[in-house]
């Protein structure tokens, strides 16, 4: 019995170890096995996200787009329709200079009946003009003409120009002596074209409009000339205008970008000046003549027809200032044969603006008889 127990003790001590030592190789495999797993992963596995079964709308675009930046500039806009009184003053005055021509502005007082055809550059002109002497008195002086000029941001065309006067002579008085013009310039028709311009925040604007004008003026001088030598007279004169303009009614014209725009009324110019000059005209050898002559313009009494309505400033009437300036004109003339005479002349302003500084030429063919 004794050995018997050994035995079985000994036996129950093997299945014991070798029970033993299978659990443990069980045990043993497992834990392998997930840390071989994990040391993959941690070399170059990442975990495949799991598909959503809602998928992400894509993002729609906003109905309402970004509003643009508003412009600003209502006030240079406004400013600018002062810059088209300017323009229409000036227009008044060239109108005036041009329409002296016709009344023989660079010819002596007295002198034989004539006839003169001519053309100007600078502000094209072409026409004809002359004075008759109706007794031994009084003369008449007239002309007509087409022209076209440009100044300072407007441009004329299309305007006929009429003028005729009076003069008084005292010749019965001798060499020394008094003369008395009353006369008028009329433009009943011309195209106009204005151009206003301003600035903004978001760049400058310029907008050139048409329209129709019309220009008319009345004037009286009292002057005296002498006959210092039978080469030589002289004169001093005081004169006195009134001018109006007419101006049709408009609307600036379509552009790319006018958010301030304006609409201006019909309205009529006026002022009126007043003009202490003189002249001398002389004869060198018996071929050339000279004239030269000038005087001091001031203006008083103007008045702009301008009422705008613009965009972000409402009703805006500009202001017409008086101001000062001198006219000159001359005329250098060739006897080609007896009554014959080739003339060059010239006739300009020398002021600040809206007047400034200009100069008209021509040439024309004048025909005494």
């Amino acid at each position: 019995m004794a050995r018997l127990s050994i035995r079985e003790t000994l036996l129950a001590a093997a299945l014991v170890a070798m029970a033993t030592m299978t659990l443990a190789w069980g045990i043993q495999q497992p834990a392998s096995a997930a840390t071989l797993n994990l040391t993959n992963c941690e070399e170059g596995c990442s975990p495949s996200p799991s598909p959503s079964p809602y998928p992400s709308p894509s993002p729609s675009p906003s109905p309402y787009p970004s509003p643009s930046p508003t412009p600003t500039g209502a006030g240079s806009s406004g400013n600018s329709v002062g810059g088209l009184a300017d323009q229409r003053f000036n227009q008044m005055i060239t109108n005036r200079v041009l329409g002296t021509v016709l009344l023989g502005v660079n010819e002596q007082v007295n002198c034989s009946d004539c006839i003169s055809a001519f053309g100007s550059a600078g502000s094209f002109s072409a026409g004809i003009h002359g004075r008759k002497e109706l007794t031994n008195n009084l003369s008449l002086l007239a002309g007509i003409a087409y022209t076209q000029y440009n100044e300072g941001g407007y441009k004329i065309t299309s305007a006929p120009i009429g003028a005729f006067a009076l003069r008084y002579d005292f010749t019965d008085w001798g060499s020394s002596r008094p003369f008395f013009d009353v006369g008028t310039i009329l433009t009943p028709w011309e195209k106009a074209r204005y151009t206003r311009s301003y600035d903004t925040s978001l760049g400058p604007v310029s907008v050139t409009s048409s329209t129709n004008a019309s220009n008319y003026a009345v004037y009286g001088r009292a002057g005296w000339m002498s006959r210092i030598s039978p080469r030589d007279e002289v004169a001093a004169s005081i004169e006195v205008w009134q001018l109006w303009q007419r101006v049709s009614g408009y609307s600036d014209s379509a552009v790319a970008f006018n958010p301030f725009d304006a609409t201006i009324a019909t309205g009529t110019d006026r002022t009126s000046l007043v003009k202490i000059g003189g002249q001398w005209t002389h004869l060198f050898g018996g071929n050339i003549e000279t004239n030269i002559n000038g005087g001091w313009v001031q203006s008083f009494a103007s008045h702009s027809g301008i009422v705008a309505t613009v965009t972000g400033n409402g009703v805006v009437v500009p202001t017409m200032g008086n101001q000062g300036w001198f006219e000159y004109g001359g005329r250098l003339g060739f006897r080609v044969q007896k009554g014959w005479i080739v003339d060059l002349f010239a006739n300009g302003t020398l002021g600040p603006q809206p007047v400034g500084n200009t100069i008209h030429g021509g040439v024309g063919l004048r025909i005494n008889y």
